[in-house]
């Protein structure tokens, strides 16, 4: 804050009253200050030092979510490949097995598509209020017409209402009028649509129209809805969806064509080695950050100097002890439970994994664990995954990096010491403030009496000296 002392001389005692007073009042505040500032500066660099760390967490969180996707799995002990992609793709679990297998793909499985009779007047045709019942696979859909409504604003009604259950209308006009087009996203045999329940649209999806179309025609487009007609290795296969699931153990098919392909199923030693380089790759970020906010930096002797963010913190210890237990507990596997089975061991000089190329191509060639591997990772279907490395370690984690946590209590803590300590700081520099104006009032004073009396003082010298004179002269 700027110093309310004014500068200068005083008058009376020809003393630097400025500086007096600045020497006292610095005097007065300079424990409680350093005090202040030095709280004040560790307090902000742990405010940075838990965003830090939860930031790092959370990327780390990330990573293990990505690696552990059920949608995408990353530790898929066998990797399929299609040779016609244009025919058909090919994913796998953990419980498929090496294998080839020949694939005609006859058909695909269709959806339904109906349209209602023609309204010469187009989109703008009036359309009966009323409840409008939309049929499929035993299940009824309503939707509200109103009145005054057109074809367009019940197509409208129609999309708003059933978009969430993959049913959408459109309007196709062709040479008899406007007609209102149903479709869904279902496939199958027996997924057809009929609608009923509003004059002039209603539509039996089990009859197909024919072709031409009569103004008056309504029914199912071209065919009905059927379902995907494949063989594998000779064997007759159907789906009503054309993403095949169990018709190869360990292997989804997902149709898109017809025509014939052949699908290889080997060890995915590969895009095994390239998850596992990722996890070790993500854990060693964290542990750097780690490290960077707990060690204090040294001097040429190999002394602390300058204190980290954590550094003497029992935090970032029970953090690292956390994730270590969850790397050193066996898996649910048999012949594969520790990851140093797969070549990733723990520097004993800085924490950090590494991971040996050597012994994982060992353990995916000689000791075949290529199978074992996703349960390690991301567990067994008995335990919904729990029992799995990945899900183990975010569950370590969680209690410092989720919302409310031990990070966000202690950050709630620390912003509760900042504030205290800003109300110090505007406390002492009110004190300052007061002291200051208090001894530059009383030196003033003193400097005003000073002079007074050098005043006096001189009076009287130039009395007596005008008195010896008179008597001299006399």
């Amino acid at each position: 804050m700027a110093s309310p002392i004014l500068p200068g001389t005083g008058l009376g005692s020809g003393l630097d009253i400025g500086s007096i007073v600045t020497a006292l009042v610095n005097a007065d505040k300079s424990a409680a200050q350093t005090q202040i500032t030095k709280q004040t500066a560790a307090n902000t660099l742990k405010l940075s030092g838990v965003g830090s760390l939860k930031s790092a967490l959370t990327t780390f969180q990330t990573a293990l979510a990505n690696l552990n996707s059920t949608t995408n799995p990353q530790f898929a002990g066998f990797s399929a490949t299609s040779g016609t992609p244009s025919t058909l793709t090919a994913t796998t679990d953990n419980t498929a097995v090496a294998g080839n297998y020949s694939i005609t793909v006859n058909n695909l499985a269709t959806g339904s598509q109906v349209a209602s009779a023609s309204f010469a007047g187009g989109a703008t045709s009036a359309i009966p209020s009323g409840t409008l019942t939309i049929s499929q696979n035993g299940t009824n859909y309503n939707v509200t017409i109103p009145a005054n409504a057109t074809l367009q604003s019940t197509r409208d009604a129609i999309n708003s209402t059933l978009s969430g259950n993959g049913i959408s209308a459109n309007i196709v006009t062709d040479s008899n009028g406007s007609r209102l087009v149903f479709g869904s996203t279902t496939t199958g045999a027996g997924s057809d649509l009929s609608v009923s329940g509003i004059a002039g649209l209603t539509i039996d999806g089990t009859q197909v129209m024919p072709n031409p179309p009569l103004a008056t025609s309504s029914g199912t487009v071209t065919a009905l809805a059927k379902n995907a007609s494949l063989s594998i290795n000779g064997l007759a296969v159907t789906s009503k969806s054309n993403t095949v699931s169990g018709a190869i153990s360990g292997l989804t098919l997902n149709l898109v064509a017809a025509g014939t392909s052949t699908v290889s199923v080997g060890t995915n030693s590969s895009g095994l080695q390239t998850s596992i380089q990722t996890f070790v790759t993500a854990y060693n970020s964290l542990m750097s950050t780690i490290n960077t906010l707990s060690k204090a930096t040294l001097d040429s002797n190999g002394k602390p100097t300058v204190s980290a963010a954590f550094t003497g913190d029992s935090l970032p210890r029970a953090l690292i002890s956390s994730i270590r237990g969850v790397l050193t507990t066996p898996g649910p596997g048999s012949q594969l439970a520790v990851l140093s089975q797969l070549g990733v061991g723990t520097d004993e000089t800085t924490g950090q994994l590494n991971f040996n190329s050597t012994t994982f191509t060992r353990a995916m060639t000689t000791d075949g664990l290529s199978g074992q591997v996703q349960a390690l990772f991301s567990g067994t279907t008995a335990k919904s995954g729990a029992d799995g490395l990945l899900a183990r370690m975010t569950a370590a984690i969680a209690p410092y990096v989720q919302t409310g946590g031990l990070l966000d209590q202690r950050s709630t803590s620390l912003n509760t010491q900042a504030t205290s300590l800003t109300n110090q700081q505007a406390a002492l520099d009110l004190h300052v403030t007061s002291l200051t104006a208090t001894l530059t009032a009383k030196y003033n004073q003193m400097d005003l009496v000073v002079g007074q009396l050098k005043a006096t003082a001189t009076s009287i010298t130039s009395f007596f000296t005008s008195l010896n004179a008179s008597k001299s002269s006399g």
